[in-house]
């Protein structure tokens, strides 16, 4: 079913597959609700400070912006009744429509969005997210860019309106229906980004314990937690529908059981078995060679705002952001056969990489250096050797650290296997047990070696692949990359008056990502996955998750 040796760069990867679960006892799903694959959100349920896929998914279904995304990434107004910019893009006047409520019947209301974003934007909270607010005026006062270089927030020599404290000078409550968002710099685009999570509304009751409130949290979405306890930490999250929701997708479904497991064979396993429904992104990568045989009427492959990499710190020994880093990341990338690993390891259920961003922002970039991505194992060599006449290699291992619940063990040996035998230096994967302990070590600057990583769009455009990741203190810059060209290069593209100008100025920001690689582009994954023949109506959205909303379960 699964090769168990890959020619060339791969002879001698072994393939192993662990059988642990996701716990001894599995919940029990009322019968009505649909059972999803998952993992254990990384933090408790807060909207602007989870910036990963196991919370990231749960959030999704619980809360709705002022906008929303059809399923092919089209924006549409739904909370919002209008965003009308001004003249230049610099201020918005957002309405609201009348009748949306939280799941516990308190009104939706301009309040709802203005304390939201400033509890995520003030640096007090430490927000993971707060880097989505640094346009509004007044971040650079209150936000996180306070403890670090104050470039993290665009047009920093700009002058601003003074903010109270804890409070963004850029927003302006109208009425209970309205409120207004002033801007450092112009932004044309500023409305698409609103449907990302970090900008949903929270109800008065969040801001009394925001702790409680992320363990069993009150949304305005399509469904809501379904009571006390239903979040049962390492084993399951049980939501049911909002009777609330005014929203145009209500759920044809009773409710939802995101059931944290942590390894994708026992998920894949319990799909075939009837004990789970649907398995979301892309099934295991023991599967791959055969779900379309084991599932012949319920599979897809659809492509998603997702993209693979993996991090060599800056602050790791001899990668520091300098010459010798720059060469020895770039001598790495070109290392890596891409092409060989998607075929034979992925059966071309993902696309080697050559941009940063994704196939479905519309048609890939011709970045200029994108180059440096192809399989070149001379130049490899050439500029490893030129990285020794800076200060020769010490002989530590190039390490990538992977969870092992989420099925990426065998690329991590085959990507370092393809390092060893190219580079002649010592490289390996580094299991964590779990997904959300990789993070905590990422986000607390715990890891010691290079780490895997991933982006799935919070919002259909380039600037949200880019942004987090990569600006000076951006919201999910791990790595530690710095580069005020890059920063300045991001500030332009969103002065920009149409999205063809700042797809330019986007493309030259690239340009410089490929000079320096913060991340080592890998591939792009497609949404490869499985559901209970008995479930209706499946398909993926823009991002590769299904549509919870519309699937119902037969007999």
């Amino acid at each position: 079913m699964f090769a168990k040796r890959l020619a060339a760069t791969l002879t001698g990867l072994a393939v192993v597959g662990s059988l642990a679960g996701c716990a001894s006892n599995k919940p029990t799903t009322p019968p009505s609700f649909i059972s999803v694959f998952s993992s254990e959100p990384q933090n408790p349920l807060v909207p602007t400070n989870t910036n990963e896929n196991g919370g990231g998914a749960i959030l999704d279904t619980l809360f709705v912006g002022l906008v929303a995304y059809e399923p092919n990434g089209t924006p549409y107004n739904a909370v919002a009744e209008s965003i009308t910019p001004n003249h230049d893009s610099t201020e918005f006047r957002i309405k609201l429509k009348d009748g949306w409520k939280f799941s516990n019947g308190e009104p939706v209301t301009a309040d709802s969005f203005i304390d939201a974003w400033n509890y995520g934007a003030d640096a007090k909270n430490a927000q993971l997210n707060a880097d989505f607010f640094s346009n509004i005026q007044g971040y650079d006062q209150i936000g996180a860019s306070e403890e670090g270089d104050s470039s993290a927030s665009p047009g920093k020599d700009e002058k601003k309106d003074a903010a109270e404290p804890g409070k963004l000078s850029g927003l302006v409550k109208v009425n209970d229906r309205e409120f207004l968002v002033k801007l450092v710099n112009p932004e044309s685009t500023f409305s698409t980004r609103l449907g990302a999570t970090a900008y949903s509304p929270l109800p008065a009751v969040a801001f009394k314990d925001m702790k409680s409130f992320g363990e069993n949290p009150i949304g305005n979405g399509p469904y809501m937690m379904d009571g006390d306890g239903s979040w049962t930490h390492n084993v399951n999250a049980r939501l049911k529908t909002n009777p609330n929701f005014s929203g145009k997708n209500k759920p044809k479904n009773d409710g939802l059981d995101f059931r944290f497991y942590t390894n994708l064979d026992t998920a894949y396993a319990d799909v075939q078995s009837g004990d789970l429904d649907t398995i979301r992104d892309t099934v295991g990568p023991h599967a791959l060679a055969s779900y379309r045989a084991d599932f012949p009427d319920s599979h897809s492959q659809d492509p998603m705002a997702s993209f693979q990499s993996f991090v060599l710190p800056y602050n790791l020994e001899h990668f520091h952001n300098d010459e010798e880093g720059r060469l020895r990341r770039q001598a790495i990338s070109l290392a890596v056969n891409r092409k060989l690993i998607t075929q034979k390891l992925f059966f071309d259920t993902r696309l080697p990489a050559s941009d940063f961003g994704s196939p479905t922002l519309g048609q890939l970039p011709n970045i200029k250096g994108k180059e440096i991505l192809d399989y070149d194992p001379e130049k490899a060599k050439h500029l490893w050797a030129e990285a020794n006449k800076i200060s020769p290699w010490s002989g530590q291992p190039i390490q990538i650290a992977y969870n092992a619940d989420g099925g990426h063990q065998g690329w991590a040996e085959a990507v370092t296997n393809s390092i060893r035998q190219t580079l002649d230096v010592p490289a390996q994967g580094q299991a964590y047990p779990n997904f959300k302990g990789l993070r905590d070590d990422i986000v607390h600057k715990k890891v010691v070696s290079g780490y895997r990583s991933g982006w799935q769009g919070d919002y259909p455009s380039i600037a949200n692949f880019l942004e987090p990741q990569y600006r000076t203190n951006g919201s999910s810059n791990d790595s530690g990359y710095s580069n005020p060209e890059f920063d300045a290069k991001l500030n332009e593209a969103a002065k920009q008056s149409t999205p063809e100008a700042a797809q330019k100025v986007y493309d030259e920001a690239q340009a410089i990502l490929m000079r320096d690689l913060p991340q080592i582009p890998l591939w792009y994954p497609t949404a490869s996955t499985v559901w209970n023949p008995k479930l209706k109506h499946v398909k993926s959205n823009w991002k590769g998750m299904p549509i919870y909303t519309d699937i119902i379960k037969e007999g």
